[in-house]
């Protein structure tokens, strides 16, 4: 069969045209850089409530009965060591002293004389020894009742701030009624209750990771204190960590993070990790084109994130893909 012409300048023309490139293979070449999907065993991480809670805290009650007769403080305010809080107006036991005081005297003035007496040989010894026993047991009722009247002024064991006031001036205050309560502010613990078999691992003096916040990095606290028995009901243990000054706030929420054995787990570089509206996406570098893969992430540890599907150990993933790589494209791996 002839062909004519322009049949065959169409078919010289074909026979020099390029062949189409591969579905979803084209474009150039890409240098990119490269890590591969690797597994490891991660502590499995439990997180239980807590609640923070001062390390010291008083309930100041009444060790004598009077009136107040001062209370100048207020709800929060900031108190040291040793200040005076409360003040008691107690007539009795102030009359006591008086009594005691004025024994005393009585007391010094007869073994004055008594040593008088006995030194010219008018009274015996015994008599001497007699007024210096009485003499001994009025300055012990002196120093008796100086002591209980201290305690009309109630002074801060530590310093904190007032928490609760349950008196006003002009109240009664009678032996064991409380006056007020006190919270230091310089020593915070994070207290929660951890499941028994997650408790068996912890050590006094590890830290321990603590989260205040919902999406904050968790801070590490000392654990100071483990129950040494566990909730017959719930069958966990009361632990105590110690957070760092200025961390928080008394009554404040907050979280333990406690391992609880491990777990297999697959990290990818986040590097790798890119997102598209919902959805997180890498690229796995298969017989030297990119291919996109859609994944499910789970934790992230320090600068790698944990891979919960759309990939497997060995796989090599693109890190940083560029904003030019497209699924297929050629790629050529850069150490």
């Amino acid at each position: 069969m002839r062909l004519s012409l322009a049949a065959l300048v169409l078919l010289l023309a074909a026979c020099g045209r390029p062949p189409p490139p591969p579905l979803g293979g084209a474009g150039p070449v890409l240098p990119v850089r490269a890590a591969v999907v690797v597994a490891e065993l991660l502590p499995v991480v439990l997180e239980v409530p807590a609640s923070v809670r001062p390390a010291e805290r008083a309930s100041l009650a009444a060790k004598l009965a009077g009136t107040v007769a001062s209370f100048p403080l207020g709800l929060g305010s900031a108190v040291a060591a040793g200040d005076v809080l409360v003040t008691l107006h107690a007539p009795e036991t102030e009359a006591r002293l008086r009594q005691s005081q004025a024994q005393l005297a009585e007391a010094e003035r007869t073994a004055v004389r008594q040593r008088t007496l006995v030194a010219t040989g008018v009274n015996p010894v015994e008599a001497l020894r007699d007024a210096e026993d009485r003499l001994r047991f009025a300055q012990a009722a002196v120093t008796e009742a100086e002591a209980l009247l201290a305690y009309a002024t109630v002074r801060a064991p530590f310093a904190g701030v007032i928490t609760e006031k349950h008196v006003l001036p002009g109240d009664l205050a009678t032996p064991g009624r409380p006056l007020l309560a006190l919270e230091s502010t310089q020593r915070l613990r994070a207290e929660g209750a951890v499941p028994e078999h997650a408790a068996a691992s912890l050590k006094i003096g590890r830290p321990v990771g603590v989260v205040l916040d919902e999406n904050a990095i968790p801070l590490l606290g000392d654990l100071e204190e483990i129950s040494g028995a566990a909730d017959a009901v719930s069958r966990s243990i009361l632990v105590k960590v110690a957070l760092p000054p200025g961390a928080a706030r008394s009554g404040q929420f907050a979280r333990l993070r406690v391992a609880s054995g491990e777990t297999a787990a697959l990290l990818a570089p986040g590097a790798a990790l890119t997102r598209f509206g919902q959805m997180e996406r890498v690229f796995v570098v298969e017989a030297g084109h990119a291919v996109l893969r859609l994944v499910k992430t789970g934790r992230v540890i320090d600068e790698r994130v944990e891979i919960l599907s759309g990939l497997n150990a060995g796989e090599t993933v693109i890190l940083a893909p560029p904003a030019a790589l497209r699924d297929g494209q050629p790629v050529a791996i850069q150490p």
